[in-house]
């Protein structure tokens, strides 16, 4: 019986030294030998395994810049010199070579470290992160403060290709060929952001000659001209000299020089001392340099390497095989999975239905889509702006646009939302996902901005789900609705709602008492209102006091007379929501009270996200330090009610 081969590892092998502890200051890794590099890459890449396999978190890209960031902190300065991580996903070995190997186990965790780059964290974390895009503009501010200040050190960002598909990118390398400052853009090319990259754009960047059959071909040519009689040196000499002419022709280096930057690469990623000596080299150059190099998303790790998707922003697995916890008894769908397949079965039997993201078909619930119509799946890459103006165009010509795109990053479509959709009343469809507090990403990630962007826009039907049947329903009611249409909900799993095969459209403007009283009534919407139910089931059972729970539906329009019923009816109203009180949903239904002149004798309470950019850490703890969970909602009303 032949004896079956010993499986093989998937974590970096220990490298039989700790470094990373032993590194005072980041400054440090420029001393390290070529060994030393490699022992110490891999230990970061072991560090970051084990932490997100405890934690979750942004796995495969941080994977595959171990080298490249090893190689920036021997080459640069990080005292003097400027560096900036584009969106963040991959700053893991930023963090743990900048003093926070020792608190590296709370990352993403209350209290603990940041999951992206943060001024407020680390004087090495030289500018917060968290939307793609960003860095080019933000270095080149960078440089012409350097510039104004006399100063002399190098400011350097670093960006996927995935966030170079967004214009955003394009307006800062504009301006900084324009300006001429000395600048080093880092183009870390894996042909992935978080899913495969798209356009015309994504295919030029991944034209790479650094793959083997075009180095050999090099070779091979310039060796042959070498061997021709009399004339070969000279010709090999020119072929060499023609070298940067050939690249321009057939990499990316043609669009980089025509921003009048100096075209430098494709380069090895993992290759240390190669990039080291590239970086050197730019140091020298007194103008604006892309360093073009080439990484392996989840680079060291055989699990992310072959579901680089999966790992992006992973939850909790096994280390030492990849996978993830089993899921017993099967439990309630997400929202997400919810919103994926309504707007499937709509589409099933509407040909005018297009679904549309910007680089999230999974995160979205998209995906189904575009294997069940893929003629009519359209993603854009991250590029939300152009998303929706793309979607007033379709609109234009009788088709119905679903734009799906997370709350927080909507709002860098504001004014394509307002000025190309709305002002023109376009049918246009649009579904925030991750609406509310979303957790361990943080500030930069929390959906609780798009009641207060959103609701105020003339024309605009806006509306938020109790639970994932009622956002069936919603999803029927946003295509039955015409003019633009917005439903917001949240990130993670239903309370188990059964979910009509065929649903309803829901009456405009119209929301739903649950449950009455006579005390006070708390108006709660989308994601709160369950929370309010248990709320005044507690209260009538600890305190003896009724409570109606009256769920809106409705941000716009709002249920005015139903509103302005409980207003007459009631001495107290509690309004309840997961979203910022300034301009949000409880500031509208106070808005309508003062126009109706029934604030008389009416005592109302706003529960709601604070005036604060709320920290990373889990769901859960999150709500209950805003005060919109089950307990914040309960003492709210106790305190409306004289009880607190």
């Amino acid at each position: 019986m032949t004896a079956k081969p010993a499986p093989q590892p998937m974590l970096p092998p220990p490298d039989g030294k700790a470094l990373l502890a032993s590194l005072i200051h980041p400054g440090e890794v420029a001393r390290l030998s070529p060994q030393e590099l490699a022992a110490l890459a891999a230990e970061l890449r072991r560090v970051i395994i084990e932490q997100c396999s405890a934690g979750g978190g942004h796995l495969a890209p941080s994977l595959g810049v171990v080298d490249l960031t090893l190689a920036l902190f021997k080459t640069f300065d990080l005292d003097q010199d400027r560096l900036i991580w584009d969106v963040g996903h991959q700053a893991y070995a930023h963090k743990l070579l900048t003093g926070r190997a020792e608190r590296f186990h709370t990352l993403r965790g209350l209290g603990g470290v940041s999951g992206f780059p943060r001024l407020s964290e680390s004087p090495y974390d030289h500018f917060g992160v968290g939307h793609a895009s960003t860095s080019i503009s933000a270095a080149l501010g960078m440089a012409l403060a350097r510039d104004l200040s006399g100063g002399t050190h190098e400011v350097v960002a670093v960006i996927g290709d995935g966030s170079m598909t967004s214009g955003l990118a394009y307006e800062g390398l504009n301006q900084a060929g324009g300006m001429g400052s000395k600048m080093v853009v880092v183009l870390n090319d894996n042909e992935m952001s978080i899913s495969k990259n798209v356009g015309a754009l994504s295919n030029f960047l991944s034209r790479k000659l650094s793959r083997p059959a075009p180095q050999r071909f090099k070779r091979e040519f310039e060796s042959w001209l070498a061997g021709i009689p009399r004339i070969g040196k000279d010709l090999a000499m020119f072929a060499r000299r023609s070298e940067d002419s050939l690249k321009s022709f057939f990499t990316p280096g043609m669009l980089f020089e025509a921003f009048r930057f100096t075209y430098v690469g494709p380069v090895d990623g993992h290759d240390i001392a190669a990039m080291s000596e590239v970086f050197e080299q730019t140091k020298g150059m007194d103008k604006p340099v892309l360093v073009h190099v080439l990484t392996k998303k989840g680079k060291g790790y055989d699990p992310a390497e072959t579901n680089p998707t999966f790992f992006h922003g992973v939850g909790r697995f096994e280390p030492e095989t990849g996978l993830a916890p089993p899921v017993l008894g099967g439990g309630p769908k997400s929202y997400t999975e919810v919103f994926g397949e309504s707007l499937c079965r709509l589409a099933d039997t509407n040909p005018k239905i297009v679904a549309i993201t910007a680089a999230m078909p999974e995160g979205t619930g998209t995906d189904c889509f575009r294997v069940r119509h893929p003629e009519r799946f359209v993603d854009v890459g991250i590029c939300e702006p152009h998303a929706v103006t793309f979607a007033a165009g379709l609109a234009t010509r009788g088709y119905t646009p679903a734009v799906a795109i997370y709350s927080t990053f909507l709002q860098r479509s504001y004014d394509q939302v307002v000025h190309d959709v709305c002002l023109q009343g376009l049918s246009v469809k649009f579904f925030l996902d991750r609406a509310g507090l979303v957790g361990e990403d943080g500030a930069t990630h929390h959906g609780v901005f798009d009641i207060a962007y959103l609701r105020h826009v003339p024309g605009l039907t806006f509306m938020a789900p109790k639970d994932e049947a009622e956002l069936a329903q919603m999803v029927a009611t946003a295509f039955a609705t015409p003019g633009p249409v917005a439903v917001r909900y949240p990130r993670g799993v239903g309370v188990g709602a059964d979910i009509p095969a065929a649903p309803d459209p829901l009456p405009l403007g119209q929301g739903e008492l649950l449950r009455d009283g006579t005390d006070a009534v708390i108006v709660a919407l989308g994601s709160r209102v369950y929370p309010a139910l248990e709320c005044a089931q507690e209260l009538e059972a600890v305190h003896g006091l009724s409570v109606a729970v009256f769920n809106a539906r409705f941000i716009k329009p709002l249920p005015e007379a139903q509103l302005l019923e409980l207003a007459g009816r009631f001495p107290r109203m509690l309004t309840a929501e997961e979203g910022c009180l300034a301009g949000g949903f409880g500031a509208a239904v106070l808005e309508l009270f003062a126009d109706r002149g029934a604030l008389s004798g009416l005592t109302v309470r706003r529960v709601g996200i604070p005036d604060l950019f709320i920290e990373h850490g889990k769901a859960k703890e999150l709500r209950a330090l805003a005060g919109v969970d089950t307990a914040g909602i309960k003492k709210a009303a106790l305190e409306l009610m004289g009880r607190g």
